[in-house]
């Protein structure tokens, strides 16, 4: 019998839509846009064209397309006999007044950038009420895809993860982000989001903790920690970025007994080369940037009670240079499990294989597409 993980509501979703029989047209530009081309073309599927919400449109060229507007490709496949009678749509929260009369499957959207940001958020959604959207799954970091290949190649892998998670909604959550990378679908996200109340009130509850903040970014974690724990022993923040560690620097230079550190973390000690441009993503082996130091956990000397993770697809080198510290402190974990297409199964399997005692919990937080999703660990 198969097992209830690999039980798809529907095609992978790159299989979605090489079958399209609707034009494709991609929302967005940038990183993201870049590696959903790159993957449609490397997959032989012709995207129709780009757009752009209303505020970012310009008609710009980007990538041999015209970006346009929702509206203007509603109009144009209307035209062209794709639109039939339907009931008038809702208004858009963002208060654009797209084309009332229209099929939701005119054209297929496919979604091309990420947002936390409950406005984006909402209007995501309302696009999503007036046409099929999608939402390839293209990683953060790393090139792996979920499809039909992925699954076969890791089975055994997710079977095992999914089966040492310490309770219901962390299943759950499993069993959503698997749904959602295989489909694209955003449905599978809006069952599986929760807010953090739940997990620092109920799995995490920080003491007196000795902090380690890993991808301190400008100080923003360093808050969140201050906002969920009545008080602290010690922080150190780490953050390879130059001009964020500056930032930092400023944003914690009043907060007692917390100190910042310029460093990359990785599985041994080392340099590394990363871009002098702001952002939450180090770029490494840029040859115009800054070489910066790199170190473990094990060699920062701290024992941290609690560790946060965030540096953008080095989580599993991480693991590795912290194992001495995760053997014998097992300290508390908040640590991202999205920048790679399988670290939310990976990551679960190395933290286990290191400490076994270790309760792993999973958990979604409100994001398009599926980031902030985070393995907690006690």
């Amino acid at each position: 019998m198969m097992h209830k993980l690999f039980i798809f509501e529907a095609p992978d979703v790159w299989t979605t839509l090489a079958q399209a029989d609707k034009p494709i047209i991609l929302y967005g530009m940038g990183n993201g846009a870049d590696k959903v081309l790159d993957e449609l073309e490397k997959r032989h599927i012709k995207a129709a064209g780009v757009m752009a919400s209303d505020d970012f449109c310009r008609y710009q060229e980007y990538r041999g397309f015209t970006v346009q507007k929702q509206r203007d490709f509603e109009e144009q496949f209307r035209l062209l006999g794709y639109a039939s009678n339907i009931d008038t749509i809702p208004q858009s929260p963002f208060g654009d007044s797209s084309l009332s009369q229209r099929e939701p499957n005119d054209f297929i959207i496919a979604l091309c950038f990420g947002s936390s940001l409950p406005d984006v958020m909402a209007h995501i959604r309302h696009v999503a009420e007036q046409h099929k959207l999608l939402v390839p799954n293209i990683p953060v970091a790393g090139e792996s895809i979920m499809d039909d290949r992925f699954i076969a190649q890791y089975r055994q892998e997710i079977k095992h993860a999914y089966s040492l998670l310490a309770d219901e909604q962390s299943r759950k959550v499993f069993k959503g982000a698997l749904d959602f990378y295989y489909t694209g679908e955003l449905k599978y996200l809006d069952m599986i989001e929760s807010d953090k109340d739940e997990v620092f009130a109920n799995i995490l509850r920080l003491r007196e903790e000795r902090y380690l903040d890993l991808g301190a970014y400008r100080g923003d974690t360093v808050d969140e920690f201050l906002h969920y724990t009545d008080g602290y022993q010690s922080i150190i923040a780490v953050e390879p970025n130059p001009k964020n560690y500056k930032k930092l620097c400023e944003h914690i230079a009043d907060i007692g007994n917390a100190t910042a550190l310029h460093a990359g973390i990785a599985g041994r000690a080392g340099t590394m080369t990363i871009s002098k441009k702001a952002g939450r993503m180090p770029v490494l082996g840029d040859t115009n940037g800054v070489e910066i130091p790199v170190t473990t956990v094990d060699t920062i000397d701290c024992s941290p009670t609690y560790i946060k993770i965030d540096i953008e697809g080095m989580e599993p080198q991480m693991l590795s240079g912290a194992e001495h510290t995760l053997r014998t402190l097992k300290p508390k974990l908040n640590l991202a499990a999205y920048h790679r297409t399988e670290d939310f199964f990976l990551l679960i399997l190395q933290l286990h294989e290191i400490n076994p005692d270790y309760r792993i919990y999973l958990r979604k937080h409100p994001y398009i597409p599926c980031w902030d999703l985070n393995i907690y660990a006690v």
